[in-house]
């Protein structure tokens, strides 16, 4: 005896069904009146040994008896009865049955009783599938939606009613279009057409579901789907099974934006570029709008101080397009009673789930308030931007569009990612105070060129390398030099930041003083090499062997050039340096080929001088390698287009510089190393600016020295200094009489300043001494410093000059 088979995409099926179960009748008195086939296959008896007799004669083993009376008492005063019985098979088994039977009346009086009865495993199976779609209708946590032939509801259970708020019976005979929002209707439309067109089912597909009713209140759901056939394959519509999964939505939601937080904020040391960072994606991904609003010296770089709490400046709100009460840098007042002046006091986040815009938090004019107003923002998170125990502004999370209100987990999101960026903030707030300090130590180092020189024309440019901190170590200088010359220098430290500025800031100041000396550029470069090696020493040191350090001042580079606009003669020495470009009037561009000699502080070839004599008009640009490597380190390329720039002398040399660093720098960003260009124009004294006058070395040449200053400062109009110049002049040329040899050179130079001039062929040095009273002498070269505003001596391979500068009378 078996069972017949049921297919799990079949319905189940009523084993107590007249076509399915075993039929019998027994009158009042016990008897068996009726037997039908099918109980004849289930029990093995035919009809005609069991009618007409006692039913519990035949088919109850003599055991069951107790048990059967009281089911028959019982099924006697309820008129009926519904269970499981063991009942005696014709070959002398035991089979478990399912029976319901229910008393009938005769026509004539008197009462039958009908039984039907299934084997009790199909029972079983039946009762819970009845228990289970049962369950799935009215108990089942997950939602069940039945759809018919023309996609509309059949019916939904308890679980959709739940979750919708809306009642079980008012979607049926609807299609989702009717009932749901249209963006979400359309793809729920779509899904049960498709399932009921090709019969493939769908797995847990995500889908955001909002009723008509309430069209704010979004829930992501997990649908199923599955096509309901009957057992010949005829087609009878969708089932979906339903579950929210909304908390999880949103708990992976949320887990995401921590993960895009930590990738898109704070990816530069820009305190403005990593609060919009915030901004944006707060309003990606948790609110509507988000403004951050910092305290005023935060955007400075600077440390707040404890316990203030405005004002603050708008660094960033996001959405940008949208119409804002304050826009990018404006103030915004802290008032005591708003949020954002409750989370900065308390140091702590402040939900308002529910707020209520009010104007006064703002403090603004009408139409400002009605700006914010129109926002429709209805709750807010204000977040306290904490960093090292620092309160660095505060964070303002909106919601509008979004009608569901801020809860506790947002505020745990939202607090998890601003601290993030207050630590991304605080870092690029330091970093400004460090570029500021840099960048005053480098406004402090690089010189302001004089403009008004009598030997050249100069024009200058700085760019420091993108990327890095603080400055670079490429420096410049221009040096006034005695006898109105000029002394050009261009440097170069590897490295940047502080270590790099302030080894570029020494070797600057050394230059100047080597410069002071009137020393030959090759001496110069020769006493900064010594410079360098004992600054290596001193930071091998000092910062126990700090090899980035000593890389920095021994890799250094420098070209010195001393021009003379009286001579037009230019002298030139470098220590690994680039070679200048020169460009005279006529057109003619030359890299000019002076000896390299090696970068400073590594020694072991000697530096050299290179001369050459330069046409009035004349360009010398002198730069660091930054300028050449700038675009694609093409250097021979980028040497070119440095000549082709160079060929129009007559251009105002900012121009020119223009020019240059539009050609050789990459186009919207900032150069990988920083560049430093000096362009020079030569200028030429007249003639009738510069006396000069060989004297003989006789008693008398300190009076023909008087006799030719006084003739001179007559002719330039100058008679008010011819006693003082009478008597500095007399001083050197009478010193040169007594201590050196050979002719005596007296010039007069007329620039901005007078400058006088006494060479000899001595190499001995004067000296300023205070003369004791008992003295006769020693008094020359004191009169001389009090009398003049400059004086110095430089010495030249034939001997030395004493030099003074004299301020020329206002006219």
């Amino acid at each position: 005896m078996g069972t017949p088979s049921m297919h799990f995409s079949e319905s189940p099926e009523d084993p107590f069904a007249l076509s399915r179960g075993a039929s019998a009748v027994i009158d009042d008195q016990g008897t068996v009146v009726g037997w039908s086939t099918r109980a004849r296959e289930l029990l093995g008896y035919p009809a005609e040994e069991v009618i007409g007799r006692a039913w519990q004669d035949l088919l109850v083993d003599a055991r069951d008896l107790p048990v059967v009376r009281s089911v028959v008492v019982d099924a006697v005063k309820a008129g009926g009865w519904f269970g499981v019985l063991p009942v005696r098979h014709r070959d002398g088994s035991r089979v478990e049955m399912g029976f319901r039977t229910r008393a009938v009346t005769r026509e004539g009086g008197g009462r039958e009783w009908f039984l039907v009865g299934a084997p009790a495993t199909e029972v079983i199976a039946w009762q819970r599938d009845r228990a289970l779609l049962d369950g799935l209708y009215h108990r089942s946590p997950i939602g069940l939606v039945v759809h018919g032939l023309d996609r509309r509801v059949i019916r939904v259970n308890r679980a959709v009613e739940k979750a919708s708020g809306v009642p079980a019976e008012a979607p049926v005979g609807r299609r989702p279009r009717e009932f749901m929002v249209d963006e979400d209707a359309g793809p729920a439309e779509e899904r049960v057409r498709h399932v009921l067109e090709t019969g493939e089912p769908l797995i847990f597909t995500e889908q955001s579901a909002r009723a008509r009713h309430d069209p704010g209140r979004e829930r992501i759901v997990s649908v199923s789907a599955f096509r309901m056939e009957d057992p010949s394959g005829r087609v009878l519509g969708v089932a979906e099974t339903i579950e929210d999964v909304t908390d999880r939505h949103r708990a992976q939601r949320r887990l995401a934006l921590l993960n895009e937080a930590s990738a898109r904020i704070g990816t530069s040391l820009d305190v403005t570029q990593t609060a919009r960072e915030l901004a944006d994606v707060a309003a990606d991904g948790l609110a509507d709008y988000c403004s951050v609003d910092l305290l005023k010296p935060v955007t400075l770089g600077d440390e707040p101080l404890a316990g203030t709490a405005g004002p603050l400046l708008r660094i960033a709100f996001s959405p940008p397009e949208h119409r804002v009460p304050f826009r990018q840098g404006d103030t915004v007042p802290v008032l005591p009673e708003s949020p954002q002046a409750q989370c900065l006091a308390e140091r702590r986040p402040i939900l308002e789930g529910r707020l209520s815009l009010r104007p006064e938090w703002y403090a603004l004019d009408r139409r400002r308030i009605e700006i914010a107003l129109g926002l429709g923002v209805h709750s807010l998170i204000a977040l306290p931007l904490l960093a090292r125990g620092l309160v660095l502004g505060v964070v303002s999370l909106w919601r509008s569009r979004n009608s569901e209100p801020f809860e506790d987990e947002d505020v745990a999101v939202a607090q998890e990612f601003s601290s993030r960026a207050a630590v991304c903030i605080d870092n690029a707030r330091r970093f400004t105070q460090q570029q500021s300090a840099a960048l005053t130590l480098q406004r402090s180092l690089l010189p302001s060129v004089a403009s008004d020189l009598p030997a050249v024309e100069v024009a200058c440019r700085y760019l420091p390398a993108s990327g890095e901190p603080g400055i670079g170590g490429d420096w410049f200088d221009v040096i006034p030099l005695s006898g109105a010359r000029v002394a050009l220098v261009v440097g170069d430290v590897v490295g940047h930041g502080i270590h790099a500025a302030a080894s570029m800031g020494r070797l600057r100041a050394a230059a100047r003083t080597l410069a002071s000396l009137d020393l030959e550029p090759d001496e110069v470069v020769a006493r900064l090499d010594d410079l360098v090696s004992l600054l290596a020493a001193e930071l091998e040191s000092n910062t126990d062997g700090n090899r980035s350090a000593i890389e920095q001042v021994l890799g250094a580079t420098c070209l010195y050039a001393v021009y003379d606009p009286v001579s037009r003669h230019c002298s030139l020495a470098r220590a690994g340096h680039p070679a200048p470009v020169v460009s005279t009037p006529g057109g003619e561009v030359t890299v000019l080929d002076l000896p390299a000699g090696p970068p400073l502080g590594l020694g072991g070839l000697p530096f050299e001088t290179y001369d050459l004599d330069l046409p009035e008009g004349s360009l010398l640009a002198l730069y660091t390698n930054g300028l050449l490597e700038a675009r694609d380190g093409d250097v021979d390329a980028a040497l070119e287009s440095l000549r082709a720039c160079l060929t129009h002398t007559t251009e105002p040399l900012d121009h020119t510089c223009h020019t240059v660093f539009e050609a050789l720098l990459p186009k919207d960003q900032l150069p990988i190393d920083d560049i430093a260009l000096l362009v020079a124009r030569t200028r030429v004294l007249r003639p009738q600016d510069v006396a000069s006058w060989q004297l003989p070395l006789e008693a008398t040449a300190a009076a023909r020295a008087r006799e030719l200053i006084t003739a001179k400062l007559t002719e330039w109009g100058l008679s008010e200094l011819a006693f003082t110049i009478e008597l500095v002049a007399s001083e050197l040329v009478t010193n040169a009489y007594r201590y050196a040899a050979g002719p005596i050179t007296l010039r007069l130079i007329r620039t901005h300043c007078l400058i006088c001039e006494v060479s000899d062929t001595s190499h001995t040095s004067p000296h300023l001494r205070r003369a004791l009273s008992t003295d006769e002498g020693g008094r020359g070269l004191f009169l001389v410093a009090q009398l003049t505003e400059r004086w110095g001596t430089r010495y030249t391979h034939d001997g030395k000059t004493v030099w003074t500068e004299q301020a020329l009378p206002h006219p």
